[in-house]
């Protein structure tokens, strides 16, 4: 017989593991939800400014991924939910303390909001089309004169679900590494940055890629400020949250963290789009790229690592 001695009542392997229950649907969700919130702003931030003209595809044509980006996340969370047929229930009980509470509703108006802009477009990007029913065209000429009112709220729910993206995580007081306050701003940028991305992909015009590539370079060097900031705070608290910190510097997330998502993902995009605005050739297909898939890679690393991480008693 096999003795052993418990010197702790928490932690012991095989007997207290940590409870692992948000797989890839959340991180996907979140991405999708950051790049939805991305591409709203921007294109309501250039309406208010009165640049549609000069940024096509920000105002556009990027927008039409915004309705597929958030049905696509919706289904994400609806393939997590363990009680599938009462997700409706989101919406008949109301507590304004759960940040799950919020985001629902958030994603029950920025949605249509999302269709209704991107509706107001649909016969300029696409001239054959057909909206079959006359009063399509009726409520489609009500969008078109009313774009700058429909911005201002388009813009500010942009921002809510930027925001909220981190909030669903920084709400779990239990996990160390999501409880921070930084969390939410650090997606936001992180969004903001995703979806200047995709516009690089989408833009053939050189003067509105070269606008989208300074903004981009602002929210990579912000993102990467929160960041130092977010580790900074970790290593000036208390046990566990140093230990969530060591998950990146030296622990099981730290190639992946550092090559993925700092290098690959901010640090040389960022270098590619300097030496684009200085005169370089550079193909911003290679940089947009990258963002958009260091930013998943982020999203990942953070639903996995922070679920590892808790307090012990």
């Amino acid at each position: 017989m096999k003795e052993e001695l418990f010197v702790s009542g928490r932690n012991i392997p095989n007997i207290d593991p940590y409870l692992n229950i948000w797989h890839w649907q959340i991180p996907i969700y979140l991405f999708l939800g950051g790049l939805a919130a991305g591409l709203l702003f921007l294109a309501g931030l250039y309406t208010i400014l009165g640049k549609e003209k000069q940024m096509q595809a920000t105002v556009k044509i990027a927008p039409f991924l915004v309705p597929i980006a958030l049905i696509l996340g919706l289904f994400m969370l609806f393939l997590d939910l363990k009680h599938k047929l009462y997700f409706w229930q989101l919406y008949t009980n109301i507590r304004l303390e759960s940040p799950m509470g919020w985001g629902a509703w958030v994603l029950m108006i920025i949605t249509p909001i999302s269709l209704v802009w991107s509706g107001s477009y649909m016969r300029e990007v696409f001239p054959k089309w057909d909206w079959k029913f006359k009063f399509l065209y009726t409520f489609e000429a009500w969008a078109i004169r009313n774009r700058k009112y429909i911005a201002w709220p388009m813009v500010i729910y942009a921002v809510i679900l930027g925001i909220y993206t981190g909030i669903l995580l920084s709400a779990f007081n239990a996990r160390p590494l999501w409880n921070t306050s930084i969390l939410g701003p650090l997606f936001l940028v992180s969004g903001m940055s995703t979806g200047a991305a995709c516009i690089l992909l989408l833009s053939k015009d050189h003067e509105e890629k070269k606008i989208i590539g300074k903004l981009d370079l602002l929210f990579i060097v912000v993102e990467l400020f929160f960041i130092t900031h977010m580790i900074m705070g970790f290593l000036a608290g208390s046990e566990v949250q140093i230990s969530a910190a060591q998950l990146f510097l030296g622990g099981q997330f730290t190639v992946s963290f550092w090559v993925f998502v700092i290098v690959l993902g901010l640090l040389f995009p960022a270098l590619l789009e300097v030496l684009e605005l200085i005169g370089y050739k550079v193909p911003l297909v290679l940089p947009a790229t990258m963002i958009l898939i260091g930013g998943l890679i982020f999203r990942f690393i953070m639903v996995e690592a922070g679920q590892i991480t808790r307090y012990l008693y």
